[in-house]
């Protein structure tokens, strides 16, 4: 363990109860990759499909669902996604939806159901140490080192800001393992009453049995949006996340979005082969808060259509019959006392009687750890001390060069301090995403060393 290590205190663990995970039964999507044209897959209708009307029997009509209040009203935007919803957060009020609960695989959508299920349980500020199963996740990482230590706060901006796959299976461990923090997460859909979902992986990547619907990617939007630490790690622009004791690199948010559309708050991509390109999107203007998402759509058209969709309901909200409604999540059950990295009240530990002094033990091991960090920090500022031109923005000794954060395509989203090796890793996957974003639609050389069934975004 390096002096990283050393600085750390101690975790205390309680073993948890585990939550039962449910769901319907499940479905793989077809893969459509090379196909030009989109192509809907068969949707599923057993235990909620298609036809289930939840939200209002309207969602179960064919095509898109949509109250226009006179022949002449602006219509909604063709956009090349097999699903979609366009709802105010606020009201509930679905504007307008094509096969809402028709299930898809959520490729890194799915990563804001891991935010929301493990931000009110586990402290930002303790720390999970990196397993074999985190370090092993491919491709789309943040780079964790086995053993290594990390921030609960930086793992959330890791998966928020580049969708690192490895930082999702780390906070799902710290929950007390990788089952429980999968229960954890079917269990906050259960309770959203998102019923066309089902979790088996953390961050999103194509599992057996696992999708999702348009209609619960709204939900969970939803419950986002109430979460102000969500959004604070969502609305990040860029940030530096601590690799080991001596490097670093510095992470930029993948949602072009967030600079280019006002009013945005937040919002996630996603993108596998069987699932294609999914997103997610959340703004706010006048008064009106909407959500867009949208399922197994042709990569590459992901802002454009987000952005159309988002025009188009600012227009309407307010003026047209809502064509269903995203319904209320359910009591919220009674949590069970947290562990580990979760949240968890201080204790204070009474010293014994016959020494005459009683003396607070949690305030003693914070004085220490305060000390140590300190020591630690005092040793670590010549390296990472920030330029004069602003905070992290380049680190002592490293030639100054600046990233355009839209033009990540050769960065992974990252940019690379002290020779960092996962740095390069998935530079061939997200270049191809980055491209197809933008419309070239050109592959880079290196993408196919990457098996098709497990690139996601």
């Amino acid at each position: 363990m390096r002096k990283s290590g050393q600085c750390a205190a101690a975790i205390i663990t309680v073993t948890t109860a585990t939550l039962a995970a449910t769901g319907p039964a499940a479905v793989g999507a077809p893969t459509a990759a090379g196909k030009p044209a989109l192509t809907d897959p068969p949707a599923v209708t057993a235990g909620g499909g298609p036809h289930n009307a939840e939200g209002g029997p309207g969602l179960a009509r064919r095509g898109v669902v949509v109250n226009y209040p006179s022949p002449r009203s602006p219509r909604v935007p063709q956009v090349p996604a097999s699903a979609f919803v366009v709802a105010d957060a606020t009201s509930g009020q679905i504007l307008a939806a094509r096969r809402p609960h028709a299930r898809y695989g959520p490729a890194s959508t799915l990563k804001i159901l891991t935010a929301v299920s493990f931000i009110p349980v586990l402290n930002p500020d303790a720390t999970a140490v990196a397993s074999k199963r985190a370090v092993s996740a491919e491709p789309d990482l943040v780079g964790l080192k086995l053993g290594h230590r990390y921030k609960i706060a930086d793992l959330f901006r890791a998966l928020l800001l580049i969708s690192g796959n490895d930082a999702a299976i780390a906070l799902a461990e710290a929950t007390g393992s990788f089952s429980k923090g999968i229960a954890l997460m079917n269990a906050e859909a259960h309770q959203l009453q998102a019923n066309d979902t089902v979790v088996r992986q953390p961050n999103g990547l194509d599992a057996p049995g696992q999708h999702v619907s348009a209609y619960d990617e709204a939900l969970i939007a939803r419950r986002a949006l109430q979460i102000p630490a969500f959004l604070n790690y969502d609305e990040t622009r860029s940030t530096w996340f601590p690799i080991t004791l001596r490097d670093r690199i510095e992470l930029f948010n993948e949602d072009r979005l967030l600079t280019t559309y006002r009013g945005f708050i937040g919002g996630k991509t996603g993108w596998t082969t069987p699932a294609m390109a999914t997103y997610v999107g959340m703004a706010r203007r006048n008064g009106h808060t909407l959500i867009v998402t949208l399922l197994h759509a042709v990569p590459g058209t992901l802002f454009t259509s987000a952005t159309a969709m988002l025009n188009w309901g600012f227009r309407m909200d307010g003026k047209i019959s809502p064509a269903g409604w995203l319904v209320s999540p359910l009591p919220s059950p009674a949590r069970l006392p947290p562990a580990g990295a979760w949240r968890h009240p201080v204790r204070t530990v009474k010293a014994s009687s016959s020494g005459g002094l009683l003396m607070p033990f949690t305030v003693a091991c914070m004085a220490l750890t305060a000390l140590a960090l300190g020591a630690c920090g005092l040793a670590r500022r010549h390296r990472f001390a920030p330029s004069r031109g602003g905070p992290g923005r380049h680190e002592v000794g490293q030639p100054r060069h600046q990233i355009d954060p839209h033009e990540q395509s050769d960065h992974d989203g990252k940019r690379c301090v002290n020779g960092v090796a996962g740095c390069a890793r998935n530079q061939g996957h997200r270049g191809e995403l980055e491209r197809l974003e933008s419309g070239s639609g050109k592959k880079r050389t290196g993408q196919e060393v990457l098996p098709r069934h497990i690139r996601s975004t």
